[in-house]
């Protein structure tokens, strides 16, 4: 596994030669690598009994809530419980997926159990502990997109999602590893904190940019977790983590306050251990916001949890979509545990259409670039910030401070103009929706799913298992997620299907029609309930085993 440490010099160094206000300093003095120093104080001192034997692995946020509610745990109890679990095993087991802990986190933890005193009505995520991906802004947190250059970029406000978890009663707990500006799909690497690994087995990558958020929620380092996906983010890493993960049609979903690599295409969302902590969490995010200029009014179903039915699979036709099946380098177990996957949801009561084309899939996918826009909306981020530690990232190329696996994408996104709006420039790079190739796979995608009306496509995820944390690169192959989804702004979710040699997890995609995350919700949850493939990682118990 590689080497930290280098990171570390390299961010004490940097943080050592920049001047910041006395309020921002001491909370860099709080909130050091991960684990402060007054919050292990603040543990100890309020630490839970000795008999203390909440169920922390795999617990969901109905069981916390109902430990809560029959006076079982107080909020207090479990967010310490959750706090020791990242103490005792982020870094003794090498994952590296947590980079801070909320120094609030208890706080708000002892008003919930006030709240509850008080038999106050409580809002529906009260009290879940949840971890938030480095790349969306927290008042109260620093937020680094995974680089050193932002170690000190304090934001205003929360992202929109941040803002509407909090309303709704979880508790922020902690910020998670990421890779540098999301730009890698492979790994997960940051110039801010360094290298994680996949909580499965340390030897292997967690996919990127969101593993730190996927290894810390498979690890039950926090009940569920937030993640982006440009072109793969939240659904590989949950793929490689047996996660369910959520990628919402474009126009549904805000991503304010969330660092963006290309705007048309980012998504933020749930990678979660459940579908039903998924569909909870979706719930309260999903929505229009008009500070997020993509995002339409009236949308969103009314109740996301009302499409947790057992039974959804009975009927529903399914296409399976053998572009993203038949690779010629796919590995052959992760197409029999695809065809398990079939004949399960057959036994199940679904009806597989098999195969399902889409008329020019393979021209228009070749035909769609990936608008390098990055330096573009990464300015129009920084705007939105009272004291932005940067107002050009490519001022970052002249400190140098760019991790290794990261430079080569940056030399690619730093060339685009930096004031001029993307559909402006010499070559223009047209924003969603007005991309002709890429409403043409939009409507391709729409003519095949009805001439065979089948309720969703599905596929393997992932074709390939997990690369060996030495050879992500080398290893890259597999990854099904850059193309239908992401270029045609429809919503996919995946869901564990098995695992690989019986000790990495594989996902299993289901992807549909605009605003049809109802529908994938209801599928992915019907077909975890009749498989429950998911299992947790070992080596991350009960503390007290």
């Amino acid at each position: 596994m590689a080497d930290t440490n280098f990171f570390t010099a390299w961010r004490k160094n940097s943080v050592s030669k920049r001047s910041i206000n006395a309020e921002k300093e001491t909370m860099l003095r709080i909130t050091p690598r991960y684990l402060t120093l007054a919050l292990s104080a603040s543990l100890a001192a309020c630490a839970a009994p000795q008999d203390f034997s909440f169920d922390f692995v795999e617990a969901s946020i109905a069981d916390i809530q109902s430990a809560i509610v029959q006076g079982d745990f107080t909020c207090h109890e479990i967010v310490a419980g959750y706090i020791e679990r990242i103490e005792a095993y982020d870094k003794s087991r090498n994952i590296n997926a947590i980079t801070q802990i909320n120094s609030k986190a208890l706080e708000k933890a002892y008003a919930v159990d006030a709240a509850v005193r008080r038999n106050e009505v409580m809002p529906e995520l009260f009290c879940a502990p949840v971890l938030i991906k480095d790349n969306f802004d927290t008042h109260d947190m620093v937020t680094t997109g995974g680089s050193i250059a932002l170690l000190d970029s304090f934001p205003p406000d929360d992202a929109f999602m941040v803002r509407k978890l909090r309303e709704a009663g979880a508790i922020v707990l902690a910020k998670t590893n990421m890779a540098e500006w999301a730009f890698s799909p492979r790994e997960t690497v940051s110039s801010s904190y360094g290298r994680t690994a996949n909580a499965y087995d340390a030897d292997f990558v967690p996919a990127g940019s969101s593993g730190g958020t996927a290894s810390g929620v498979a690890a039950s380092f926090g009940v569920a977790g937030m993640g982006s996906d440009t072109g793969n983010s939240i659904r590989g890493p949950s793929s490689h983590l047996a996660l369910f993960g959520i990628r919402s049609t474009i126009g549904l979903t805000s991503r304010d306050g969330v660092i963006p690599l290309v705007f048309d295409r980012d998504i933020a969302g749930p990678m979660t251990r459940t579908v039903e902590d998924g569909a909870r969490l979706f719930n309260v995010v999903a929505g229009y916001d008009p500070a997020d200029s993509l995002t339409l009014p009236g949308k969103r179903e009314n109740n996301y949890l009302d499409f947790l039915n057992a039974g959804g699979l009975e009927g529903k036709r399914l296409g399976v979509f053998r572009s993203l099946v038949d690779h010629e380098d796919a590995d052959p177990e992760i197409k029999e545990i695809f065809l398990q996957a079939i004949a399960d949801l057959t036994a199940a009561g679904a009806i597989i259409v098999d195969p399902l084309e889409i008329r020019d899939f393979q021209v228009l996918s070749d035909q769609i670039p990936f608008c390098g826009r990055f330096r573009y909306d990464v300015g129009q981020y920084f705007k939105s910030l009272e004291n932005p530690a940067l107002l050009d990232v490519n001022q970052v190329l002249e400190t140098g401070e760019i991790a290794p696996e990261t430079r080569g994408s940056f030399g690619f996104y730093a060339q685009n103009p930096l004031d001029v709006v993307p559909d402006e420039w010499e070559v223009p790079c047209p924003t969603w929706p007005n991309h002709p190739e890429r409403n043409q796979l939009l409507a391709n995608a729409i003519e095949a799913m009805d001439a065979a009306q089948v309720d969703a496509l599905i596929f393997p995820t992932w074709s390939n298992p997990p690369a060996h944390i030495d050879r992500a690169e080398e290893e890259y192959r597999g990854d099904n997620n850059q193309h239908l989804a992401p270029d045609a702004g429809l919503p996919a979710v995946t869901i564990p299907m098995g695992f690989w040699q019986n000790k990495l997890p594989a996902g299993l995609q289901f992807v549909g029609r605009p605003y049809a995350e109802g529908v994938l919700i209801e599928l992915a949850y019907a077909y975890e309930q009749k498989t429950k493939h998911r299992r947790p990682p070992e080596g991350f118990g009960e503390i007290n085993d």
